[in-house]
């Protein structure tokens, strides 16, 4: 696993050198590129640093416990440093583990989301704007950006069905769980005599789709064309009435 973090970091030194170069700049496409690619590697970078941090303080504390005339609060001090040392070391490297699994490709995209009132009638619908106001509040405590597509509101102030758009960095590794049919159990302020109402709600989670250039082979292409037929007028079997 180290190796393979000693060679990630090597990495991230390189995109920094490349980053900074003028020409790389000038060329848009490679320097997002690049610049995607070191984003993607800094939180693992960081993580093995700090790793690498406290490796060296412990070995500075142990070298101070060879010490035979280290008086007794130092060779203290030391050993609770060393222990410190090793509970967090322990916690690091769970996280290095779990930092190095394979992403999903998806995970930085933006987001389509889409909620749709199960059952439960008008309770259903407003739990369904419930879900939407902590999704946007979710967004915005992110610095994304919400757009709504599509909606159709209740005059009570839920939502049948509302899709929309979120974008930011991550966003779909954030929300990609929240798919699936969700579930609500309380009085709901259209019930009078008090009662408890379950209702339901759908979400989906889409990624968003990139942009694709399709280049189009001419020698892929047939076209056929259709003249009028049939008697009469200067026209037929002349004139190409489709295509």
């Amino acid at each position: 696993m180290f190796e393979k973090l000693s060679f990630i970091e090597e990495r991230y030194n390189e995109l920094s050198e490349q980053i900074s170069d003028p020409a790389v700049i000038a060329d848009q496409d490679k320097f997002r590129k690049l610049c995607k690619e070191q984003s993607d590697i800094t939180p693992i970078v960081e993580k093995y640093r700090e790793y690498k941090k406290l490796m060296q303080d412990m070995e500075d504390s142990e070298a101070m416990l060879s010490d035979s005339e280290l008086d007794k609060e130092l060779r203290e001090m030391a050993e609770e440093e060393i222990a410190e040392c090793k509970k967090t070391l322990e916690k690091i490297n769970d996280e290095l583990k779990i930092l190095l699994l394979p992403k999903d490709p998806n995970d930085d995209k933006n987001v389509i989301v889409e909620i749709r009132g199960g059952a439960g009638g008008d309770e259903a619908a407003l739990f369904a704007g419930d879900l939407f106001r902590m999704y946007s509040m979710y967004a915005e405590a992110n610095r994304w950006k919400v757009d709504i597509m599509n909606s159709n509101a209740t005059e009570l102030g839920g939502y049948k069905e509302i899709s929309f758009s979120i974008e930011g960095q991550g966003a779909y590794s954030r929300l990609k769980f929240e798919s699936g049919v969700h579930r609500v159990q309380r009085i709901p302020s259209t019930e009078s005599g008090g009662r408890i109402h379950t209702s339901t709600v759908t979400v989906a989670v889409l990624p968003e789709v990139e942009e694709v250039e399709v280049e189009i082979n001419q020698n892929d292409l047939r076209i056929d064309v259709f003249r009028a037929g049939g008697p009469g007028g200067q026209c037929v079997n002349t004139t190409v009435s489709a295509v």
